[in-house]
């Protein structure tokens, strides 16, 4: 492999000559080869916008030159093309501050930016530090580049999500909101209800999570930059961070503001843990969303066997004809994944001490695999699964007629206990309990048939 030298303030070291990142870049990578969990590149994106916005407002200021402005501009703007990914190749697990991961975003932009000043004749050269990274610090530039990265996520990618979602189920809600079924409670036979009724249920959790996740992701628009080093700003212009997240929300379209208090922004990161307990919200009512649908599609035969969802993979190296809820399996483990993120970023964000928390990267790194795993989950098991879901009536039919719940209409007329008497021993002798209630004399065959409906048990009074 051919290399180049490059320097930073410790000496020279070896850089793969066809990649754009410097010294500090490349010592990180030598010193940190744990594990394969690369910085998210939905940070580094959040990062292009940090510094294109931060060198306009240099710009503005009158401390960067306007040509230097332009090769930021356009080497980030490729950055969030996506053309330049290769050369941000450092791993989560590196300094807690982050700061090795905001050089590399530097190091790339100076390097390659410094190719386009010299295609344009001129003989400015970008310095990673004194004009990439101007007024700014790691400690400020990274949290900000978080809270943009997460807010992208959850908005522009899990929202909708969840949306199509929310949707197929509110289809599906009309589709058979008159197919009486058997409810159930404790994993056992319940009162009526229908179909669309139940399906209903799993609609207003994903629209309850919407509103949380909403509610909660605000307060990620709050951002550090301005705070610099340990938030007291120096080295920045005092209108530095209120401009730069100005320049933030009109880039990326949406309502940043610099953060009133920059002492709190480097050092704590409940806005994230907050906005990741939404998230987690979420997983917990995906798992039971999935497992609900996998329980009434369980069978074919044997099994509840009330719907049934698509078969899209044969489901076992053994056994011919073998189906399986993959998509729900697959939902349940990525909520699985969010319970475990949630925890680690609960017990990151609490370790701030005194002016920083340098457990950043890998706070970033879970909740930007939660928010990605979430929504690809979700689409997943919208499109491969809820789309195709189908009532089985004849099943349906069956369980409801073969219920001892009816019995509970019988409550207001003959009383609990004599109502209670009859399920049992229709449960004792496998009869109906219309032939029961009518052997033991508690009413006649017309009371029984007027009195216990399954249709009339199932709407809102």
């Amino acid at each position: 492999m051919k290399y180049r030298i490059e320097k930073d303030t410790m000496g020279e070291v070896q850089v793969p000559y066809d990649k754009y990142w410097g010294a500090q870049t490349e010592r990180s990578r030598m010193n940190f080869k744990i594990g394969k969990e690369k910085m998210p590149i939905e940070l580094i994106s959040a990062f292009a916008h940090v510094k294109q916005a931060a060198a306009r407002v240099n710009s503005e200021l009158g401390s960067l030159p306007e040509i230097k402005v332009k090769a930021i501009e356009k080497i980030t703007a490729e950055i969030l093309e996506g053309t330049l990914d290769e050369h941000f190749p450092l791993v989560v697990w590196q300094t807690g501050s982050g700061t090795q991961s905001n050089m590399n975003v530097n190091e790339v932009i100076a390097n390659k930016g410094n190719e386009w000043l010299k295609e344009q004749g001129s003989e400015e050269i970008l310095h990673p530090n004194d004009d990439v990274n101007k007024a700014q610090s790691s400690n400020d530039s990274f949290p900000t580049a978080m809270h943009v990265a997460a807010y992208i996520a959850v908005s522009e990618t899990l929202q909708p999500a969840i949306k199509a979602l929310r949707e197929t189920f509110a289809e599906k809600e009309k589709q058979f909101a008159d197919l009486v079924k058997i409810g159930r409670t404790h994993l056992q036979d319940a009162t009526p209800l229908t179909l669309g009724q139940e399906i209903s249920g799993w609609k207003a959790m994903l629209a309850k999570s919407q509103i949380m996740i909403e509610e909660s992701s605000k307060h990620l628009l709050n951002l550090a930059i301005g705070g610099t080093a340990v938030g007291t700003g120096i080295n920045a212009h005092k209108e530095f961070g209120e401009r730069a997240a100005k320049e933030i929300s009109r880039s990326t379209g949406h309502d940043f503001e610099a953060s009133d208090n920059t002492f709190h922004a480097l050092t704590s990161h409940d806005e994230i843990v907050h906005v990741h307990g939404a998230l987690k919200a979420l997983a917990a009512d995906l798992m039971k969303i999935a497992n609900d649908v996998r329980w009434l599609a369980s069978g074919p035969r044997s099994g509840i066997g009330e719907i049934t969802i698509p078969a899209n993979e044969p489901g076992s190296s053994i056994m011919p004809g073998k189906v399986n809820p993959t998509q729900s399996e697959a939902l349940t483990m990525i909520a699985a994944q969010v319970f475990g993120n949630d925890a680690t970023i609960a017990f990151a964000a609490s370790q701030g001490n005194f002016e920083l928390n340098v457990f950043k990267p890998v706070i970033i790194y879970n909740f930007l695999q939660s928010a990605k795993i979430l929504s690809e989950g979700i689409q997943s098991f919208n499109e491969n699964c809820a789309k195709g879901i189908e009532a089985n009536e004849e099943k349906i039919t069956e369980n409801v007629q073969r219920s001892l719940m009816l019995v509970t209409a019988l409550n207001p007329h003959i009383g609990y206990e004599k109502a209670a008497e009859i399920a049992k021993l229709a449960f004792k002798e496998d009869a109906t309990l219309k032939e029961t209630a009518v052997k033991l004399g508690y009413l006649n065959e017309q009371q029984f048939d007027e009195w216990v409906n399954p249709q009339n048990m199932v709407n809102k009074k």
